[in-house]
């Protein structure tokens, strides 16, 4: 029970990180998660270019949007192209404790693909 507590604690913190730095930054700055990808400034660079574009909504639209249906805790947010559109890409664990991918279409917030990660 207190592994749980203080797991949700920090999955609270991160959270709480990330959508502060979607509001300060108009979602682009919040896009990719914190881990080193090699890749987050292109993902970053692409994620304005899609915005500009009008390809995709503001990350804190979605959140809006899809926030009731991700049934948990955010605690990650990638940005993406998939089949010829961009994707937000949420890691979420769920109230059941499981850790689950939502995928959701930037530009419509169509929830396109939920998978559990193992």
């Amino acid at each position: 029970m207190r592994y749980r507590l203080r797991m949700n604690r920090a999955i609270n913190r991160r959270t709480a990180l990330l959508f502060s730095l979607a509001l300060l930054g108009g979602g682009a700055a919040a896009l990719a998660d914190d881990r080193d990808h090699g890749d987050g400034d292109r993902d970053h660079e692409r994620a304005r270019k899609a915005l500009e574009e009008g390809q995709a909504l503001p990350l804190t639209e979605i959140l809006e949007r899809v926030r009731h249906k991700l049934d948990g805790e955010v605690i990650g947010v990638e940005f993406d192209r998939r089949r010829n559109r961009y994707v937000y890409e949420f890691k979420v664990i769920g109230a059941d404790g499981r850790l689950r991918e939502i995928r959701v279409d930037a530009l419509s917030a169509d929830i396109l693909r939920i998978e559990d990660e193992e």
